[in-house]
């Protein structure tokens, strides 16, 4: 499915951005005044890497590390997936919710031109959010009504398609074709 909403729509162009030689003290202070969830990594104007907050809960705090002493360069993270500013932001959402990431580097001609977040997408097209739902882990999972459909409207996990009547069928949403191809 379509948006017409390209990458480049929603990206920030200007995300904030760290040299690799900076404390992660320094890091958490730059996300923190600039309410921002991850931090571009560049040396020489050219981009390096990410840093997230997730990374540094996860990677230092979590694990006992004294962030006031490490340097960003020895955590942020390096192997990036990327996309394309011209690419629709569905394809976007679907790169990131079967990743399972939040910050997608917008890459053109081997320069990164943009970040684009989870939260700018949702942000343009809220309806999106069904496409995330599968992904999402529910601490005390079976208390809560999770199998209960609230609008029968939704994105048709099979196909992608907008469907006004969908069905769960096996913990997926589906629209009135694929379910009876589940059949």
């Amino acid at each position: 499915m379509k948006t017409g909403y390209k990458v480049y729509d929603c990206m920030t162009t200007k995300p904030i951005s760290v040299p690799s030689d900076v404390s992660l003290e320094e890091c958490a202070k730059m996300m923190a005044k600039n309410h921002v969830g991850a931090l571009v990594i560049k040396d020489n104007h050219q981009s390096k890497g990410l840093i997230t907050e997730q990374d540094i809960v996860r990677k230092v705090i979590a694990k006992g590390i004294n962030p006031l002493t490490k340097k960003v360069s020895d955590f942020m993270e390096t192997e990036i997936m990327t996309i394309s500013p011209n690419d629709d932001i569905y394809d976007a959402l679907i790169k990131m919710r079967d990743s399972n990431i939040r910050h997608l580097p917008a890459v053109e001609n081997g320069k990164m031109v943009g970040l684009l977040t989870l939260k700018d997408i949702l942000k343009i097209e809220p309806q999106l959010f069904e496409l995330l739902v599968e992904k999402f882990e529910l601490r005390e999972e079976t208390r809560k009504p999770i199998d209960r459909i609230i609008s029968r409207e939704a994105i048709c996990q099979g196909c992608g398609a907008y469907s006004e009547d969908i069905t769960k069928v096996k913990g997926a949403l589906l629209c009135e074709k694929c379910a009876s191809e589940q059949s």
